[in-house]
């Protein structure tokens, strides 16, 4: 197994175990719409893979000190509130597959997500997924968001590996440039984005959804 000599796989979440960043977009957008302001989408993403802290610094840079961030802000995450709690969380496809594969193979799981820890936790256990991962870590819980390579490092710091012994399982162009600084074995699944040359060069793997991850490692 291609696993063997690994210690530990860690996830990111928005957009790799859960299908939400097009829910978010799509509510960036309907908002946007709903205000007038223009250019949501390009916007959008260059904050994806972010946290908190760095998407308000991405949206003022591209709209000004003026722009009315926390209630843009405040309508988005209410819309979105407002269809996950009506239809649910959507989970990609693999993820059940992929996390009992490695569970069932006694390899350590992380999670990294630059989104906050305390929505992390909620939505990974309404999904029923919150056991699968030994630690679990969110993005402010430290001041440097992904790109840079600190969430990845405290993750594997916590769950006693070498970055060089794990993989990292990314949808965003900021995930896998971050798992790669750190030094880990990054693996893109592209989600919104597609896989270019920079992905590529960095990633020991591009694959079209977790399944093939799952392949991959058997």
């Amino acid at each position: 197994m291609l696993l063997d000599g690994n210690k530990a796989v860690v996830f990111d979440m928005d957009g790799t175990i859960f299908d939400s960043e097009k829910l978010v977009l799509d509510c960036w957008e309907k908002v946007g719409e709903k205000h007038g302001i223009a250019g949501i989408r390009e916007v959008f993403i260059k904050c994806i893979g972010t946290n908190k802290v760095r998407t308000k610094q991405i949206v003022l840079e591209a709209y000004g000190d003026s722009f009315a961030y926390d209630v843009f802000s405040q309508e988005s995450s209410a819309l979105f509130r407002e269809v996950t709690e009506r239809e649910g969380l959507p989970v990609k496809k693999g993820t059940h597959e992929i996390l009992d594969f490695l569970r069932e193979n006694h390899i350590p799981m992380g999670l990294a997500s630059s989104t906050r820890l305390a929505i992390v936790t909620e939505e990974l256990k309404q999904a029923g997924l919150y056991e699968y991962f030994r630690v679990v870590m969110g993005g402010d819980q430290l001041q440097n968001s992904k790109p840079a390579p600190d969430i990845y490092l405290m993750t594997c710091s916590k769950m006693g590996v070498a970055p060089s012994d794990a993989y990292a399982i990314e949808d965003s162009y900021n995930g896998i440039r971050s798992a790669y600084s750190a030094g880990m074995k990054p693996i893109m699944v592209p989600d919104l984005l597609p896989a270019t040359d920079e992905m590529r060069s960095m990633s020991v793997a591009v694959l079209e959804d977790l399944i093939q991850v799952k392949e991959y490692f058997a």
